[in-house]
């Protein structure tokens, strides 16, 4: 595990794939769980340690994820992604190019708690929410397209679902589409950067993941 951020208020984590970033009905070791184990033996803490996710990425998902180590860190942060003040930037390895080399998508989300699947639609319905997510074309590796991609809004299965949604589903992810599974159950997207202002020391900052083993070698690139 690789700490990518840590101070007083904040810490933040590079998750490998397949890890939790909470607890669910498998009762696997979580993120959280493992964070906390981290800060309570290197600052001798005694008792409970406090650490909260400000976000949440899919299990399947690597890359960085964002902790408040404080209340005061907690409700800030909170407050900062309700209202798009943090930017999230990901990488994502797709099957097939989307139809233009950047572009906005929106689409209508609507999640099936009970398969654990989300529907796309253009236009609204039922309880559907909208989903918004930009993404731009920056290389290829083999005969697939490498996506520099950004949602706006904080949908479950966002990215996943909307780039499924224009005929673009990422590599490895067969609940939306892909061909086939990749070997470690992993899919081809990555939490590369967050960027936002410090919760409490009101600094700009960029907590960034190193780039995943898919994004090499780029035919072309700009990341």
């Amino acid at each position: 595990m690789t700490i990518l951020y840590e101070d007083n208020h904040l810490l933040a984590i590079d998750k490998p794939a397949g890890w939790l970033v909470q607890g669910d009905k498998t009762g696997d070791e979580t993120l959280i769980d493992w964070g906390k184990g981290y800060l309570k033996e290197k600052y001798s803490k005694p008792g409970a340690v406090f650490l909260t996710p400000a976000h949440r990425i899919d299990r399947p998902v690597s890359g960085a994820v964002l902790f408040a180590r404080t209340d005061k860190a907690l409700s800030r942060l909170t407050v900062m992604f309700r209202d798009k003040k943090v930017q999230k930037t990901y990488l994502a390895l797709v099957v097939s190019a989307p139809p233009d080399l950047k572009g906005t998508l929106r689409h209508f989300l609507l999640k099936n708690e009970k398969r654990n699947v989300v529907e796309a639609r253009l236009k609204p319905f039922g309880d559907a929410k909208e989903s918004i997510t930009t993404y731009e074309i920056i290389g290829t590796v083999g005969k697939h397209t490498l996506l520099q991609v950004s949602p706006i809004t904080g949908r479950s299965h966002q990215i996943r679902a909307q780039l499924a949604a224009v005929g673009s589903p990422i590599i490895g992810d067969v609940k939306y589409g892909a061909y086939e599974p990749l070997q470690d159950a992993s899919i081809a997207l990555h939490s590369w950067k967050i960027e936002l202002v410090h919760p409490v020391k009101l600094e700009a900052m960029v907590v960034e993941a190193g780039k995943p083993w898919w994004t090499s070698p780029p035919r072309f690139t700009r990341i």
